[in-house]
């Protein structure tokens, strides 16, 4: 497995996915209850694969990450042969990013002295969608990109 299996959540949100997947290997409902209770091992490989399938058509979309800790912003832009960083930190342990109230004082004070803006890119691996997949391991969400198209105005004034 190149991934992660899908939560159940997950699987049971991608159900129609699921069967028409089943259905492009010729296995019937009734054949896959059979499979679950006689070779379970072939069930969960079948699992794995279309959780790889799903997790591969998502990364493949991926342009933009986030990953907030309490002092410290992480806001990636993907392209096809980089990662592009932008990460604010903040010095003070009394604000608290990830919180209304302390996001909204960063906002208010980007020029403080307190904060602490610097970008970064790093080249792709040969293996983009493998380089996505462990930043979002590491807490980063898949976003639109606002915050980092925010922050890269900010950045070039």
């Amino acid at each position: 497995m190149k991934y992660s299996r899908l939560t159940k959540e997950q699987f049971e949100e991608m159900h129609q996915e699921f069967i028409n997947f089943l259905a492009t290997q010729s296995i019937t409902a009734e054949e896959w209850k059979e499979i679950k209770q006689t070779k379970p091992e072939v069930a969960e490989k079948e699992l794995d694969v279309f959780s790889d399938l799903i997790w591969e058509g998502v990364l493949n979309k991926v342009e933009y990450l986030e990953h907030f800790s309490p002092n410290q912003m992480f806001l990636f832009h993907i392209t096809a042969a980089t990662i592009n960083l932008i990460a604010v930190k903040v010095e003070s342990q009394d604000i608290d990013i990830t919180s209304k109230a302390g996001y909204n004082w960063l906002r208010n004070n980007l020029m403080d002295d307190a904060v602490t803006i610097f970008t970064s890119t790093k080249a792709m691996s040969d293996d983009r969608n493998k380089d996505i997949f462990a930043l979002i391991r590491q807490g980063a969400n898949i976003t639109k990109g606002e915050l980092y198209q925010y922050f890269q105005e900010v950045v070039q004034e």
